[in-house]
């Protein structure tokens, strides 16, 4: 099955240009994070996952296009999100896939929230009001990863967001997040889901089928106490030193060779960091609380 780029052009579009029309005005008309990114809930998270933060200063003033790794079930983004909005008093525009917007109430909720498509004409469109903007270039199928690749980058060959920035004159600020891969367990592997037993039995109930996406199949998680409650982990992202990317507004393209040299720095930058985030982790263990140790182990 041949992979889905958000960032490129698909013979059969996940929606509509009038949808996507629609759901840019939508966006745009945001001003301010929504409820899901209130600030009950950004309490809620602080104390759930007592997030530390490294790097806030290193975020530059103009608006920027924050690149980092996705995490289990792209729960990052309830971190990344908020963490952002209130302690760095930016609303960055998170990019996702068409499929969370393709329910009218949830994709609302969403929208309202800051989420646009990951498609080139959105995000297009939001660089040419000046937002922030936040990408994981490894999509759905980073976010599904086994456990024995967490906090590693799959972006496969994806280029798309060196592409935005150099068209709209954007440089690029890497992040890592260490935390959300170790919410859960993983009960099954996605690459196990379809010949496991809640698979076959979605497949007999007609739901799914062979030829379902394989970037969307899912993990299926054991969160605390063996429930979908996930495990209280505290967070550790880290925002690193803006890449600059090469101008290339007005141009007819952006060059192969300067798309991969950017590509592979904001890759290294961010391993870097995570490389860095995981060992503060480690050297903070000790200082957790008895009940947080027990929850997560």
């Amino acid at each position: 099955m041949s992979e889905k780029n958000l960032f490129e052009k698909q013979e059969s579009a996940a929606i509509s240009a009038a949808e996507l029309d629609a759901i840019v005005e939508k966006a745009r008309a945001v001003k301010d994070i929504g409820a899901l990114g209130s600030r009950k809930v950004y309490q809620l998270i602080k104390r759930y996952f007592s997030p530390t933060v490294v790097g806030l200063e290193n975020i530059p003033k103009q608006p920027t296009l924050f690149v980092g790794n996705h995490c289990l079930l792209g729960l990052d983004g309830f971190v990344v999100g908020p963490v952002l909005y209130y302690e760095a008093n930016r609303f960055a525009r998170m990019m996702g896939d068409h499929i969370w917007l393709q329910n009218e109430s949830i994709g609302d909720a969403l929208i309202h929230s800051g989420m646009i498509p990951g498609d080139p004409r959105a995000c297009s469109a939001m660089m040419e009001d000046g937002n922030d903007l936040l990408v994981f270039p490894g999509g759905s199928h980073e976010s599904l990863k086994p456990a024995s690749q967490k906090y590693t980058l799959q972006w496969r060959e994806r280029y798309g967001f060196v592409r935005m920035a150099a068209e709209h004159g954007y440089n690029i600020t890497p992040f890592g997040l260490v935390g959300p891969d170790d919410f859960y367990d993983h009960l099954i592997e996605s690459h196990e889901f379809l010949d496991s037993w809640p698979g076959k039995l979605l497949k007999r109930a007609g739901v799914i089928s062979d030829a379902w996406r394989e970037d969307l199949l899912p993990v299926v998680p054991r969160g605390m106490f063996s429930t979908l409650l996930p495990k209280p982990q505290p967070c550790y992202l880290a925002f690193g030193e803006p890449i600059k990317v090469p101008d290339c507004r007005g141009k007819k393209s952006v060059p192969k060779a300067l798309q991969k040299k950017v590509r592979q720095e904001t890759a290294d930058n961010i391993d870097d960091l995570l490389k860095d985030m995981l060992l503060l982790r480690t050297q903070q263990r000790e200082k957790q609380g008895l009940i947080r140790r027990f929850l997560t182990r």
